[in-house]
């Protein structure tokens, strides 16, 4: 087998069974003759082979760092990278902080429930971002290490924003129960009767005890909203009987939310409340605003980061942008909204712009906070608009009470009559037309139960989901609006 020499090395010629490789080195001004065996040069072979090949990914490297200097848009498109990757995949503390005695109430509320069989209520209160959920899933978690406790309790989550109706809310619970089976297609009289039923299903092979059940109600306000609070009614009524081990657990931003309760519902309620407030100062707020905008230090370009880094520390020094965070820190203490926030403003940023400027920021928040109906009112057709107005008169004058079509028609054929010149006079059934629009943009909405009835559709009672404060500034925002249909808003009564 033949094997590469290094320059200056050569085999022993001429000896028959020769086993040796003789080197020539240069040390010190002096050629050196250095005779190694056979095995040995194999080992130094290998390991001059590696030293060239490190030697070679160094210079390759140097080479590569100094020809691969990024462009001013490749930086901006990787800082943008790196930081929505950092507002959408933010990971959050394992839990809140400062919230001991609160976290030590509840689980003890809830070890009762599902190691001693006591039914309990209690509401979870505070402002969004302040830590309900992530309180109530480390209380679950540390109640669910005990693998006895796990086997045994049961856990139905429900949301106000999903569960609309009690009819989905006991679809829901059956299914999380996985009933489904067992209900199959009983008809019962009854919302009680369906939920008697479910728990009755849940009893043990004794028939004496029933499994615990936590019900987690979230957004626990809009359940309140229920006709007749059916639901709400009969899981505190279980809560307060012996018939079955039950905790129910609501999650609410409302202060006020006992007020929404009616009188049969709070009278079974335990009026158990665990408070949480943020302690998130505006410093601390303005403090998470500088890490997570700032760049990291080992990112390839690093005359990048240091600008951009330095251009964040200008951006949370300065006076309108700092008045924008507060406005915004204000309003929502929530990270998710502080997220959304950098978010739109990082949008912004281009080749020409690479770093954030206060005027991004204050954009932002305007988006942040811009009014959804207003928006949408700015996208009418002028008949629309008129038909707005119109209803706001209405508002006006009967003080908030529900209007119909042929009310509202009434009122545009008066302002047409005294300004026909402004606003072409439409036929009945394309005004028609253009109020079914407003109801399918949600504008305006039927008064529970009159859509129900055989009422004809121009006398069917409607509201409007439109403020006096909303329709005024969208008229002012709106493009090209007639003079006499804005003199028309803001004149008394029509």
């Amino acid at each position: 087998m033949r094997h590469s020499l290094e320059p200056g090395a050569r085999r022993t010629r001429g000896v028959p069974g020769c086993t040796a490789i003789i080197i020539r080195k240069r040390s010190q001004n002096l050629n050196c003759l250095h005779v190694f065996p056979l095995q040995e040069w194999k080992s130094l072979e290998i390991l001059a082979h590696i030293k060239t090949r490190k030697q070679a990914a160094v210079t390759m490297s140097k080479r590569k760092a100094k020809d691969s200097h990024l462009t001013v848009g490749d930086c901006v498109s990787q800082a943008q990278r790196l930081l929505r990757d950092r507002f959408c995949r933010q990971q959050l503390p394992a839990g809140p902080a400062g919230v001991e005695p609160q976290h030590k109430h509840l689980l003890e509320l809830l070890r009762r429930t599902a190691v001693h069989g006591e039914s309990n209520s209690v509401l979870i209160v505070g402002p969004r971002g302040a830590g309900k959920t992530m309180l109530l899933n480390c209380v679950l978690k540390e109640l669910l290490e005990d693998s006895e406790v796990k086997k045994n309790v049961l856990l139905v989550q429900l949301n106000g924003l999903l569960q609309t109706d009690d009819r989905v809310a006991l679809k829901e619970i059956t299914r999380q129960l996985q009933l489904e089976n067992v209900v199959g297609d009983k008809v019962f009289g009854s919302f009680a009767e369906n939920l008697a039923f479910l728990l009755e299903a849940l009893k043990k092979g004794d028939r004496s005890s029933s499994r615990p059940v936590l019900f987690i109600l979230d957004e626990f306000d809009l359940f309140a909203h229920h006709k007749n609070q059916t639901l709400l009614y009969n899981l505190f009524d279980i809560s307060q009987s012996a018939q079955t081990p039950v905790a129910v657990v609501g999650l609410t931003c409302r202060l006020d939310v006992l007020e929404l309760l009616e009188k049969r519902v709070k009278s079974r309620f335990s009026h158990r409340q665990i408070h949480l407030l943020s302690p998130l100062g505006f410093e601390r707020y303005l403090h998470c605003v500088r890490q997570q905008l700032s760049l990291p230090p080992d990112v390839p370009e690093r005359r990048f980061s240091q600008e951009w880094n330095a251009s964040v520390e200008a951006l949370c020094e300065d006076k309108m942008a700092e008045a924008a965070l507060k406005k915004h820190f204000n309003s929502s203490k929530d990270f998710r909204s502080l997220h959304m926030l950098l978010m739109l403003a990082l949008s912004r940023v281009t080749v020409s712009n690479p770093t954030i400027r206060p005027a991004d920021l204050l954009e932002a928040s305007r988006l942040c906070t811009a009014d959804a109906k207003a928006n949408i009112v700015h996208g009418l057709s002028i008949l629309e608009l008129c038909l707005i107005i119109a209803m706001k008169h209405l508002n006006d004058i009967y003080d908030g009470e529900p209007f119909n079509f042929q009310m509202v028609h009434n009122e545009f054929k008066k302002f047409i009559q005294r300004k026909s010149h402004s606003v072409h006079n439409f036929e009945k059934p394309v005004v028609i037309k253009a109020f079914e629009h407003l109801q399918q943009l949600e504008l305006i909405r039927s008064v529970d139960g009159s859509s129900a009835t055989k009422t004809q559709k121009e006398y069917q009672l409607m509201k409007l989901l439109l403020g006096h404060g909303q329709i005024m500034e969208a008229l002012q925002k709106y493009p090209q609006c007639p003079t006499d249909v804005k003199q028309w808003a803001v004149s008394s009564f029509g």
